[in-house]
């Protein structure tokens, strides 16, 4: 059997289409009224973890779902014209989704580099995630 390609190559392809922030570039997003952060990790890693204050929790299985108008899922938030910053844990999925996104024909939208770690590692805010 052929062997396809794997997810390295998935997100490599990824991150030459999407445009990719800085830890410094999304802080300095973070906060303004035209500017979404989008947190795409599972409901674990949020109660674990935290997540960037102000983020909107979009499962990863869903963003397909949520993003397009005629789903019976989808979500207003994504008719906005707010520029949306996507993130995971290490910025591979948050590349996998903003690739989707534009695929899709959202237009401003980004992934944060090196995700939640290294929005961490910069200092940056994180508020807990109460089990609901």
């Amino acid at each position: 059997m052929a062997k396809g390609i794997g997810y390295k190559e998935l997100v490599a392809r990824a991150e030459a289409e999407v445009e990719t922030v800085s830890v410094a570039e999304a802080q300095a997003l973070w906060g303004q009224e035209d500017v979404v952060f989008i947190d795409l990790r599972d409901i674990r890693e949020l109660q674990r973890e935290g997540k960037i204050p102000g983020a909107t929790h979009v499962p990863r299985g869903l963003l397909e779902f949520w993003i397009d108008p005629e789903s019976p899922y989808h979500k207003p938030l994504f008719q906005k014209s707010k520029r949306i910053v996507f993130y995971c844990n290490l910025g591979w999925r948050s590349a996998l989704a903003a690739q989707v996104a534009q695929v899709m024909g959202l237009e401003r939208v980004c992934h944060l580099d090196g995700g939640l770690t290294a929005w961490v590692a910069a200092g940056g805010a994180v508020e807990a995630v109460v089990k609901k």
